[in-house]
């Protein structure tokens, strides 16, 4: 088993301010395995440090090491590979580790699919034609900019006051807005307050994490005061947490990321215990390269039509551009290799 980890630094070219960071850059991770010749790639693109029970990007790297360890004592016992399917049973379901379980998931899944000559569409059978969402933000001047064909837009918010050239701009949209706090609101009166002046201008689809992740109680009373859904996203991580939200009646959408729940698999399953639940749920993404967006949307349409971050982001970048290239099999692309040269080659073995 052939490893090698790359981690791509990128400055976003339009940031994007949240309640408690700035998204203007990222670190995304490429990891290519290669055994018997054939080779396929998984990526994540962690934050840059440990927020709302999301791991920084220095703790994935550890745990990667640490899965890669497992994985060839594995692939020593019985002198094959694991089979994609297997990783997510790997985990040590701690953030970080999921993060990295999602690497090396996508990578096997790569590789098994061009060892087959087959395609993610054959695997995932398409269900859906999954709508897009943009994000923005209130929270300050930067210009709006997105597709026209974006179903809905995520708006990055904090309890306080709303400029009245921000309630303008909302006004202008045509599609409806998920409202999302990342855990800054601490009582459902600011959350309360804040939510009836945006819908006087535009339509809410639903107000996204007010509270801490795993508080369910607060995010279950609000629930009950709002005129508009609520929805979970950095509170939902595993089934225990599904089950939970539906216990209380805390929500009735939840968004799920693959690198935060431990990959493909995992989500899968989410999606479809939240279905089960009666809750609607989209997909969810840490500003991903092409490439994992590719996966991710194949995923989508297979298994929700709500709309999902499965937008192509827009970096600031040197050298050709490409950052993806097209291939015949599995995924339909892989990582552009002369993007993975720029990067930076990390020893993952000690």
């Amino acid at each position: 088993m052939n490893v090698s980890l790359y981690r791509q630094n990128v400055v976003l070219a339009r940031s994007i301010r949240a309640s408690a960071q700035e998204h203007d850059r990222r670190s995304r991770l490429f990891l290519r395995l290669e055994e018997d010749g054939v080779a396929g790639y998984g990526e994540v693109a962690p934050q840059p440090f440990a927020l709302n029970g999301d791991p920084g990007c220095d703790e994935v790297v550890d745990a990667v090491r640490g899965l890669l360890v497992q994985l060839g004592e594995i692939a020593a016992r019985e002198k094959a590979l694991p089979l994609w399917s297997r990783v997510a049973r790997l985990s040590a379901a701690t953030p970080a580790s999921n993060v990295a379980t999602a690497l090396f998931e996508m990578a096997l899944l790569d590789r098994e699919l061009r060892l087959a000559a087959s395609s993610i569409g054959e695997l995932w059978p398409e269900k859906f034609n999954t709508p897009t969402q943009a994000t923005v933000s209130l929270l300050d001047e930067s210009e709006w900019s997105f597709d026209q064909s974006v179903e809905r837009v995520r708006l990055k918010s904090a309890p306080g006051l709303i400029s009245e050239q921000m309630l303008e701009r909302l006004s202008r949209l045509k599609v409806p807005v998920l409202v999302d706090y990342n855990c800054s609101a601490t009582t459902d009166e600011e959350v309360l307050a804040q939510v009836k002046v945006i819908s006087d201008v535009v339509t809410i689809a639903a107000v996204e994490q007010p509270f801490n992740a795993g508080n369910v109680i607060d995010h279950a009373r609000l629930a009950s005061r709002l005129d508009v859904p609520l929805s979970i996203d950095e509170g939902v991580r595993s089934m225990r947490d599904l089950t939970q939200i539906a216990n209380y009646h805390a929500a009735m959408m939840v968004c799920v990321k693959p690198a935060r729940v431990g990959g493909l698999a995992n989500t899968r399953a989410l999606f479809a215990r939240a279905g089960e639940l009666g809750m609607k749920a989209y997909l969810g993404g840490f500003f991903e390269s092409p490439y994992a967006r590719r996966v991710h949307r194949a995923l989508a349409r297979a298994c929700v039509s709500e709309p999902s971050d499965l937008l192509a982001v827009q970096i600031e970048r040197n050298g050709d551009g490409a950052e993806v290239t097209i291939v015949e099999s599995s995924f339909g692309v892989e990582p552009a290799s002369a993007m993975l040269s720029e990067a930076e080659r990390l020893s993952v073995l000690s």
